[in-house]
């Protein structure tokens, strides 16, 4: 009889179901929206992955009962108080089969290393770093809550100190910057003063969704837009480095699996992460995932169903998926 394994990656923006059989074959795609619990609370997160799972089921042609594990990689997933609250969402699925539960940051280790270790870096809406060593059983991980904890960069919070740069602005406090022309083009604002006081009166918005006008000011040369992005690299670099110290492998080689739709900027960002990185860990190999972070989510089911994981069903499970991501 041939085993079907579930992997459901929840985000801030997106979740995404993939089902797969025992060969790595890709059976079957879903995608709803936001499910991490900050954000939708744990309601949100059950409609969320239950959109996606029948989406994912219906293409595949199979019912939840022939689903033999399931792997989750949950965003705001961060603290041991919170596994049962999330198991008790996921049980709204009506699955037979065993689950097993990880914050979406460990998606990167199992999907982009070939066994399982090392430290990963998400960095989209939000961002976070998690780590595990050969023996996973010493994990390292910061608290995912981001500026509220002293924690960046992802694109929320490449946003927010763009605004301070634009403030500065106005305020004569710093330089002036192309991201005032960029910011009022997007929002329709009047001048820079109509944009701070919208963007504070919640008149216009400004979201992590504006974060690639970030990139486009700082590639056409803008020195304010530039050290913003050197800010967030650096930061993404202090998570990691947090957690290297956590796991003692500031001698080791590794790898930093970079995770997220900011890693899309390109080395203005990564670069100033892989300086920080190195200057405490000159083994540590940045590399950015190749596969779907939901493969993660797959191979976390069949490691604990047992499935001795070869490297050819890695890659057909990376191929078929993308394969189907990109069509579906």
């Amino acid at each position: 009889m041939i085993k079907y394994f579930l992997g459901i990656d929840v985000g801030g923006t997106k979740t995404r179901a993939l089902i797969a059989d025992e060969t790595g074959q890709a059976m079957g795609f879903g995608v709803s929206g936001p499910g991490n619990h900050e954000g939708v609370g744990y309601d949100g997160l059950s409609r969320a992955i239950c959109v996606a799972f029948k989406q994912a089921a219906a293409s595949a042609g199979i019912k939840p009962a022939q689903i033999a594990w399931a792997g989750f990689g949950i965003g705001g997933y961060d603290w041991p108080s919170e596994r049962e609250p999330h198991l008790k969402a996921i049980g709204g699925l009506g699955l037979r089969a065993p689950v097993e539960i990880v914050n979406d940051a460990v998606l990167g280790l199992l999907a982009g290393t070939g066994d399982g270790w090392g430290v990963a870096v998400v960095s989209g809406t939000g961002c976070n770093c998690w780590g595990w060593d050969r023996t996973r059983q010493h994990i390292g991980h910061v608290t995912g809550h981001g500026f509220e904890m002293g924690e960046g960069a992802g694109a929320s919070e490449l946003i927010i100190k763009a605004m301070q740069a634009v403030s500065y602005e106005w305020t004569r406090r710093g330089p002036a910057t192309q991201l005032t022309a960029a910011f009022l083009r997007h929002t329709g604002a009047h001048d820079l003063a109509d944009l701070l006081e919208g963007v504070l009166q919640h008149k216009y918005e400004l979201d992590s969704e504006a974060a690639p006008l970030v990139f486009q000011v700082a590639e056409a040369g803008d020195v304010v837009a530039n050290e913003v992005i050197r800010w967030a690299g650096c930061e993404l670099g202090e998570m990691a480095t947090a957690v290297i110290r956590q796991l003692g492998f500031e001698k080791s080689d590794f790898d930093v699996i970079l995770t997220g739709s900011m890693f899309d900027g390109g080395s203005l960002l990564i670069e100033p992460m892989r300086q920080t990185v190195h200057a405490l860990a000159p083994g540590a190999r940045l590399v950015r995932l190749a596969a779907p972070p939901v493969v993660g989510a797959v191979l976390l089911g069949m490691e604990q169903a047992g499935v001795k994981i070869s490297a050819d069903i890695r890659r057909k499970l990376s191929e078929t998926s993308s394969l189907m991501q990109n069509h579906g």
